[in-house]
């Protein structure tokens, strides 16, 4: 189900939804809640903070519209309600490689 609402949601972003506040938004995942009431979609937001604040509030003013959009995409009688959250997970990982290149520096220096 997660897999199925990521793909109807980044299409009706792509083609559909024209806030201009919603401009480079990846959806990189979907977690849907067991009972499937719930959806937690995180979303990569290329920018800073400002940026990222901004898309989601777009998001949020256009999260009824993607959920029923998305449903019916998918012919769901009942579409899990959508809450969008950032997806650090890119800069962490982009920190821990920074932190692996000092390490390796360090370990290289004969000093």
């Amino acid at each position: 189900m997660g897999n199925l609402l990521q793909s109807a949601i980044a299409e009706l972003l792509l083609r559909e939804v024209k806030d201009p506040r919603i401009g480079m938004v990846t959806v990189t995942g979907v977690d849907v809640s067991p009972d499937l009431k719930q959806a937690r979609v995180f979303v990569s937001v290329h920018g800073d903070e400002e940026t990222r604040a901004r898309a989601l509030a777009g998001l949020g003013s256009a999260r009824s519209f993607l959920q029923s959009h998305a449903g019916r995409r998918l012919g769901l009688r009942f579409t899990p309600a959508l809450r969008f959250e950032i997806d650090d997970s890119l800069d962490r990982a982009e920190r821990v490689d920074q932190l692996l290149r000092g390490v390796d520096r360090d370990e290289s220096d004969p000093t």
